[in-house]
């Protein structure tokens, strides 16, 4: 007779139970059976499409989307993955690549080798000058830590920030799910903010303050909050007197400031809508505010998101606090090498004069244009669906439209056990291919439907027309009157 099995749902940390992840959930998990039937069957596969089309996530390399790797940084990782080539490949590559592949190889070495844990000192020197010609204020390299990703450095610091099961982290809403699940399974407290999606999902530092002011009066110990600037999955753009605003609260209740900035470098009009880190805010301040900056070469117009590489910097945080951070990601032993080559890409591009930099500004020129104009395109298109209102987005990846659904179609979702728009979700994957992710994934208002969807996908005319056919038949289907709102 066999012994029950020491390792069951019911004996693992009840904590991850509570973990949701929309990007990667129910309908990325649904639509990934469609793309191996259609895969393995592709002349008899029973769908009423022919291929899956990733909207769910800001993967730009993926498949069915087409942004394409950065010759520059491809041409670095090529000659560090195998050296040799630094000399016998010369007349293959442009004369500022090798010198750099060389700098390189000389303070790394093979990249099969572990690096310093808080991540090669050559490239966070990198970091600390791309970090100081933006903000014009000095940057520390010891106080920068190379990471995983983006991702892995925010686990890392609210893994030192939740101290107890009472610990408030302070979240935008609609916020990208990272933050809730982390949260999740550090058995920290989400204190949700709202953005006003009226005013292109604007943060309004009066309701920042209220909500920490809210959440102390429940007991929760407020120690942190959390601004995504361009937002995700908003697109909006923060300007410099919401930041200070912002950093004034963080004052007044001792917050640190966690600055997501990945998106820093996807503005489609920055010359209008310039991007201002919270680094320079807090200098120009003199703000004591405790504050740590990320930033990842997942995103921009590098892409690079299988590469899992990225930085955090922390300014005005004490020398005893980054030891302890530096002893947490030592448990990790190093990042990947790749990421932090692809980091030392990233904040140090081609300049005016180099052979490299003339095709580097063609392809980083182009991405840009290309996201600009399906950003402009889809959001034009989807207001003047039945049913739909989008806030155009300044910067990031994304759209964020709102779904007025009919109260059949709500009716119908109960019915499922489905929020409304995961209903939606799961019937646009159904009849189109087109994987989404609903609202409900990210947070938002009692009552209202969203869909996230990104400004990736190749083809964006077939594709609008896609979303357009579904959201008509949609619309027809279910009454076509708005529900109550």
């Amino acid at each position: 007779m066999h012994s029950p099995s020491a390792l069951t749902l019911g004996s693992v940390n009840p904590a991850l139970l509570g973990v949701q992840y929309a990007v990667r959930g129910e309908l990325a998990i649904k639509a990934e059976v469609y793309r191996v039937r259609i895969k393995n069957h592709p002349n008899d596969h029973g769908l009423p499409f022919d291929k899956i089309v990733p909207s769910n996530i800001g993967n730009p390399q993926q498949p069915g989307l087409d942004q394409k790797p950065l010759t520059f940084g491809r041409q670095i990782a090529s000659l560090l993955e195998y050296p040799e080539l630094i000399e016998t490949g010369k007349h293959l590559f442009p004369s500022d690549v090798l010198r750099r592949a060389k700098e390189l190889y000389e303070e790394i070495g093979s990249i099969g080798a572990y690096s310093h844990s808080q991540g090669i000192p050559y490239i966070r020197r990198s970091v600390s000058q791309f970090i100081e010609k933006r903000d014009g204020y000095p940057s520390d390299p010891s106080h920068i830590f190379l990471t995983a990703g983006a991702s892995a450095g925010v686990s890392l610091v609210l893994n030192i920030l939740v101290a107890s099961h009472q610990t408030g982290i302070m979240i935008p809403i609609p916020q990208y799910p990272l933050y809730s699940a982390t949260l999740a399974q550090q058995s920290g407290v989400p204190v949700p903010y709202f953005l006003d999606e009226s005013k292109g999902w604007s943060t309004d530092p009066q309701d920042v303050d209220q909500a920490a002011v809210n959440a102390k009066a429940e007991g929760i110990n407020v120690r942190a909050i959390v601004i995504i600037n361009p937002g995700n999955p908003t697109g909006a753009l923060l300007d410099q007197r919401t930041m200070e605003a912002i950093v004034k609260v963080c004052e007044k209740h001792n917050l640190v400031l966690l600055a997501d900035e990945v998106y820093q470098s996807n503005l489609h009009d920055s010359q209008n809508h310039p991007f201002t880190s919270f680094k320079k805010v807090v200098r120009d301040m003199k703000s004591p505010v405790a504050l740590i900056s990320f930033h990842s070469i997942s995103k921009g117009v590098t892409g690079e998101c299988g590469r899992r590489g990225g930085y955090f910097e922390c300014t005005n945080v004490p020398e005893d606090v980054i030891a302890l951070i530096y002893k947490m990601a030592s448990v990790g032993l190093c990042p990947p090498v790749s990421g932090q080559i692809g980091v030392e890409c990233l904040v140090r591009p081609p300049v005016d004069g180099d052979d490299s930099y003339p095709l580097w500004k063609k392809e980083t020129d182009a991405i840009h244009a290309a996201l600009a104009y399906r950003t402009k395109l889809m959001a034009q298109r989807l207001n003047d669906l039945p049913g739909v209102s989008c806030v155009e987005s300044p910067g990031a990846l994304y759209l964020f439209p709102r779904l007025h659904l009919p109260d059949k179609a709500i009716a119908e979702a109960k019915a499922a056990g489905k929020a409304p728009d995961t209903f939606y979700a799961l019937a646009l994957l159904d009849e189109t291919g087109i994987c989404a992710v609903s609202g409900d994934g990210f947070g938002q208002k009692e009552g209202e439907a969203h869909l996230r969807l990104t400004c990736l996908c190749a083809g964006v005319e077939q594709y609008i027309e896609k979303l357009e056919k579904f959201q008509r038949g949609f619309w027809r289907k279910y009454g076509g009157e708005l529900a109550s709102q």
